[in-house]
């Protein structure tokens, strides 16, 4: 039988040069498992919590924010709050900024997280999942907003839980993408998919056609590309949850698209939050040997200029980004 490795293991034992596999870094992932754990357990039983649909409240992003969304939030900030290695927190679901308390202890760590991606198929028994990207901090005791807006590529660490048909974990600290599967007999998270490489090209293509008509022409033209490719035949495949549209395009290759588009005067410069979700996904894909770009800039190289700041994301294999590059810087 095969050895199986655990997270903790798999940081200690396969990445003994990495500055990160350290008893404070280990204490967060850890607290990150463990909230992971109690949101798995809450989604697979939602039907008989009394958790699904919506609170009847709005949240910083103008959404409706939905029960197992506020569950998830209040069980990360719990858990991260108490963990002695946050400066600060960041959630999609917060206008500001989450205080770590002076009594729990403060350490050099900036932890920003969607608690539940995907809200909107939470009814449907969709996969959703919790992404997170973590920061160093040079000054904990002064850091600022503008100290703890870093570029994407400053991330020492990125991933997101999927709650599918199982529970997985997938990860990077900047030294490749390794995937874990939760075992629930032992509850743990065992490695399942090691050093994770996206294909260089795919035959898929993920977006919202519906939105269509508010495209602007390189947007068009861009998606006309994987409509009438003549050198093979790509498929149309959007589930509409990021987690679970990335998390394919990682396994299979191919692009996820979010193009901007002028339904929403709020949101012409895209949807999607770059910290809470562009960044973190960026940071994989790249990491996996793949490209993120917002149409003509890498999502790695923007720098952020507040806290909930939205942009386009075209993520996939380099071969179909490339595609959208050359169009857009065209």
């Amino acid at each position: 039988m095969m050895r199986q490795v655990t997270v903790i293991e798999h940081l200690l034992l396969h990445q003994k040069e990495n500055p990160l596999a350290t008893g404070n870094f280990t204490r967060l992932l850890n607290e990150l498992i463990l909230a992971a754990k109690i949101i798995s357990r809450a989604v697979n039983k939602a039907g008989l919590m009394n958790v699904l649909g919506e609170t009847g409240e709005i949240n910083v992003q103008g959404e409706q924010v939905q029960k197992l969304d506020e569950l998830a939030n209040r069980v990360l900030i719990h858990r991260l709050q108490r963990a002695g290695v946050l400066c600060a927190m960041a959630s999609e679901e917060n206008a500001d900024l989450i205080d770590v308390p002076d009594q729990y202890g403060k350490g050099k760590y900036f932890l920003v997280f969607d608690p539940l991606d995907g809200s909107s198929n939470i009814d449907a028994n969709v996969s959703i999942g919790t992404i997170f990207s973590i920061y160093r901090v040079k000054d904990p005791e002064r850091a600022t907003l503008s100290e703890l807006l870093q570029k994407g590529e400053e991330q020492v660490a990125a991933g997101y839980f999927l709650y599918g048909s199982s529970t997985m974990l997938v990860y990077t600290t900047g030294d490749g993408v390794h995937g874990f599967t939760l075992d629930p007999s032992v509850g743990e998270f065992l490695l399942s998919h090691p050093n994770i490489k996206i294909p260089k090209s795919g035959k898929i293509y993920s977006v919202n056609e519906g939105y269509s008509a508010f495209w602007d022409e390189q947007t068009r033209k861009t998606i006309e590309i994987f409509k009438t490719a003549s050198e093979k035949t790509y498929s149309l495949r959007y589930i509409g949850s990021l987690v679970a549209d990335f998390h394919r395009t990682l396994l299979y290759g191919g692009i996820f698209m979010y193009p901007k588009d002028s339904r929403d005067p709020k949101k012409t410069h895209g949807k999607l939050r770059l910290l809470y979700e562009a960044n973190p996904m960026a940071f994989i894909v790249e990491q996996a040997g793949g490209m993120a770009i917002d149409g003509s800039r890498r999502i790695l190289s923007i720098q952020p200029e507040d806290l909930h700041q939205r942009v386009p994301l075209f993520i996939g294999s380099s071969k179909e980004v490339q595609k959208v590059a050359e169009i857009y810087q065209n």
